[in-house]
């Protein structure tokens, strides 16, 4: 397979607001009318596939014990600790409601523990919310198996990463961001380099195999020079999976970000000479442009998925285990249950007291049609593959490609013309230049972009 290449005139172009697409269509078009009822429905429904498929859980631990001013994240910043121990209750009572909607021989295979921080429940809470897993869903004990945990550095007890290897985590995903003590001053989020490489030690030691590590260009008082350091000491731990993240600055709509002056950020020209200069040094060092803003070594389960297809997009990101049916817990969390989307109340209340009712906090989502499932495959394979082909998709839903889709290929030209991708009779592949612009290639077959009464603030894509 090719790498991709960069381009930044390209990038200058194609610098425009739009979705990630880690569902189709995106959150801002779930529908209020949709419910728990129609949740618990697509959950057993489900479990009258031929083929039931395996499952994922994602839990939501909202809380923070610092603000961190970039953050966009639906989170709660308190040092109360107590409030952990409220929520702790009833994101288990949830757990066992979401638990009891599935048949037991579909087995769990995925679980990943978000945030907030997740580090913020206490060892023995961990141990605990583990414990409700187990009881509630059937643990797949395959070694494919991937069980992730996001740890914040600074909130790690000496025993920590131990109990979390013992309670079958196999993954860590820490958030760097930046290295460098002016630009962690500045976010407010000071982790000198010996504490995050000394957790990181911890968790290999503790049988976590699997490292990846977020960054982010475009914050305040970032530069080639001091960028390049903290990607030196990044390749010198060498995580299997990395994610450098573009910063948005949307004071108006995160309140935490008018903590960050505007004029300390890098001017666009050099944000994008950071990004390109990443791209190189990455590429360089042997690590895969796994479309957008992701890199893995050539050797791990992401960039093999990526060389073979298999590769899928949801709420986590680019995934491995796509065929799962997704169960978010937790406040704000997201499912998506075969051809449904279901969002959780984004707010401590509303979640506390639809579990006091004996409900699920379910407060909206979205039941795809025909037109939806079709462009949702169809983004998914270019968000995910380097090529899309007209005859699979003409016969997993009895179309014609070029008919259906006359508007949008006649759309593409602009991007064909500019070396994005190369359109041929029987299908469209993503030549290296377009690899990394996969969101704007993407956008073109997204029918919700044309048909919003109000605009979206999305991120940029670049």
């Amino acid at each position: 397979m090719t790498q991709a290449e960069f381009s930044r005139p390209l990038y200058e172009k194609y610098d425009v607001a739009g979705p990630r697409y880690t569902s189709y269509p995106t959150a801002p078009h779930f529908s209020d009318a949709y419910d728990a009822g129609d949740h618990a429905m697509a959950a057993r429904n489900s479990n009258g596939d031929p083929l039931p498929r395996p499952l994922s859980l994602y839990a939501h631990i909202p809380f923070c014990h610092s603000l961190c001013y970039y953050c966009a994240c639906t989170k709660i910043i308190t040092r109360h600790t107590e409030k952990a121990e409220i929520y702790l209750h009833y994101l288990l009572r949830e757990i066992e409601m979401q638990g009891a909607l599935f048949d037991k021989d579909r087995k769990l295979r995925q679980l990943h523990l978000g945030g907030g921080t997740p580090t913020y429940l206490d060892d023995q809470q961990l141990w605990r919310l583990m414990q409700g897993i187990q009881q509630a869903f059937s643990l797949a004990t395959s070694e494919d198996r991937e069980f992730s945990v996001e740890i914040d550095p600074r909130t790690v007890g000496n025993e920590t990463m131990a109990i979390l290897g013992d309670l079958g985590f196999n993954r860590m995903s820490l958030g760097v961001q930046d290295f460098d003590p002016l630009v962690q001053s500045a976010i407010n989020r000071t982790q000198p380099a010996a504490q995050v490489l000394q957790v990181i030690e911890q968790g290999r030691a503790a049988g976590m195999s699997s490292l990846s590590l977020d960054l982010i260009y475009g914050l305040p008082y970032q530069s080639v020079d001091s960028f390049n350091r903290t990607l030196e000491q990044v390749l010198a731990i060498r995580p299997d999976r990395l994610s450098i993240y573009n910063y948005a600055h949307l004071p108006q709509r995160v309140k935490a970000q008018r903590m960050i002056a505007r004029h300390t950020l890098p001017a666009p020209a050099e944000k994008l000479a950071i990004l390109e200069h990443s791209f190189n040094r990455l590429t360089e060092a042997g690590y895969l442009a796994i479309g957008m803003d992701h890199f893995a070594l050539p050797d791990s389960n992401l960039a093999r998925a990526m060389m073979d297809g298999t590769l899928q997009r949801n709420f986590q990101g680019y995934s491995t285990h796509g065929d799962c049916d997704l169960i978010g817990t937790g406040m704000s969390a997201i499912s998506m249950i075969d051809n449904h989307y279901s969002q959780n109340a984004a707010w401590l209340r509303g979640y506390y007291r639809a579990l006091d009712a004996g409900q699920l906090p379910v407060v909206r989502g979205h039941q795809s049609d025909f037109d939806d499932i079709l462009r949702r495959t169809v983004i998914e394979q270019l968000m995910c593959r380097t090529w899309l082909d007209f005859d699979d998709i003409e016969r997993r839903f009895e179309i014609k490609f070029q008919r259906y889709f006359a508007r949008e290929l006649l759309a593409l030209a602009p991007l064909e013309d500019d070396c994005l991708l190369l359109r041929g009779p029987r299908g469209i592949r993503i030549r290296p230049l377009g690899r990394l612009l996969l969101r704007n290639i993407a956008m073109v077959f997204d029918r919700y972009l044309h048909q919003q009464p109000a605009p979206v603030l999305y991120s940029r894509t670049v």
